[in-house]
């Protein structure tokens, strides 16, 4: 059904009255609101926010798509998705929408399919639930379809949801499966084009798209191709992220491969309890230049007895990740290793804070600028020539220690 004529003329679609200010192809207008009965619409699979769950459907169910459902079981599908990738926030939003209305207008598609507002419509399906009063969901409506302008409306979607929507928040894992698709595999958007979308610049994307792809060769380590909600799951987002940065440090290309595969071991094992904190730490090892290339020697025998739990496991579920995490001499080892070499880096740090804190007094006092005491008075001078009797003093007074 094309909602602005059929629906229009079967008073399915009411016009409100109102009109929004959107912007599409960076051309900005108005466009009238309508009231839509909730029966002639559906949700968008394409929405980033749910991009794990229906990675996570598609693999359960052995499918390509969701095209196979009737439009009640596609809805009603999507509808637990976005229910359980965010309780909180549709408990706040449908409280909100009960007590004042909507709000926010949405965006659709003539066809009925949401461009913007699929948690609002979540809300109203539960509130036409509970009441047994017929709902409408107020939107703008374009004369759109996704498979000619498929470009455009994923650029205003990312537009919309990061805009006031995002106060809601993206799961991260969620954010980076989107970038992945968008970017790296369909390559419907340039870097620049996302990055305008979502008002980012160009190198915050190519970071996150860089971190998409980290992404991806953790689920290929674990034997778990583009399981994306294992990665959701797992919460290793912000380990991720961290790994990133330590991978700019290092400056061999083995040694970072060694360093990555290191991190997706301990990330698969969880030696720890907080993962997260605990990759975190392994940046002070690979900062040191003393420890780093003896811990990757030690951390890549562990790698190995991983590599060889995964030969049993050539297809990971989240049943498989319990029964290798439950491997504890391997957990132990991470573990111990990890620590040593920490506790080794601390001992150094401490160790060579000295040496570092005299550097740094020589150098300020070889800064001071000697032709400046031509110009000070005898009070300045004075008081230069005590603080040097005290320096000297001090120097005395370590010498001493050196000695014993």
């Amino acid at each position: 059904m094309n909602l602005l004529i059929e629906g229009i003329e079967t008073k399915a679609v009411v016009a409100n009255n109102t009109d929004k200010r959107i912007v599409i192809g960076e051309i900005s207008k108005n466009y009238p609101v309508y009231k839509i009965r909730l029966d002639q619409l559906y949700y968008n699979d394409q929405n980033d926010r749910i991009a794990t769950w229906i990675s996570q459907y598609k693999i359960d169910q052995n499918i390509d798509s969701l095209t196979s459902l009737n439009r009640e079981e596609y809805n009603q599908t999507i509808h637990k998705f976005i229910t359980d990738s965010n309780p909180q926030a549709l408990k706040n939003t449908q409280k909100n929408i009960k007590l004042i209305g909507q709000q926010e207008v949405g965006v659709v598609l003539y066809d009925g399919r949401i461009i913007d507002g699929n948690r609002r419509f979540t809300c109203l399906r539960n509130i036409e639930r509970e009441t047994g009063k017929t709902q409408y969901f107020e939107a703008v409506i374009l004369d759109h379809t996704i498979e000619n302008n498929a470009k455009q409306i994923k650029m205003l979607e990312l537009m919309l949801q990061h805009g006031l929507d995002e106060k809601v928040g993206y799961n991260l894992i969620d954010k980076l499966v989107g970038i992945y698709n968008d970017i790296i595999e369909t390559k419907l958007l340039t870097v620049k084009e996302y990055a305008d979308s979502v008002n980012q610049t160009p190198a915050q994307i190519n970071k996150e798209v860089e971190i998409a792809e980290l992404l991806v060769e953790f689920l290929e380590f674990i034997n778990a191709p583009k399981h994306f909600h294992l990665a959701r799951t797992m919460n290793i987002a912000s380990s991720l992220d961290d790994l990133f940065k330590m991978l700019k440090r290092v400056k061999n290309d083995d040694k970072k491969e060694d360093l990555k595969n290191i991190v997706f071991a301990q990330l698969l094992i969880q030696p720890v309890g907080d993962s997260n904190r605990f990759i975190r730490q392994i940046g002070k090892i690979v900062d040191s230049k003393k420890f780093f290339d003896d811990f990757v020697d030690e951390q890549t025998e562990i790698v190995e007895k991983v590599c060889d739990e995964l030969e049993k496991h050539p297809r990971v579920t989240d049943k498989e990740i319990s029964k290798i995490r439950s491997e504890d001499q391997i957990k132990k080892d991470f573990k111990h290793s990890t620590e040593i070499f920490l506790n080794r880096v601390d001992s150094d740090t401490t160790r060579n804070q000295p040496i570092k804190q005299v550097e740094k007094a020589c150098d300020s006092i070889e800064l001071i600028d000697r032709n400046i005491f031509k110009k000070l008075n005898d009070d300045q001078k004075d008081d230069i020539q005590e603080q040097l009797d005290r320096l000297e003093e001090l120097i005395l007074d370590m010498r001493k220690e050196l000695d014993v």
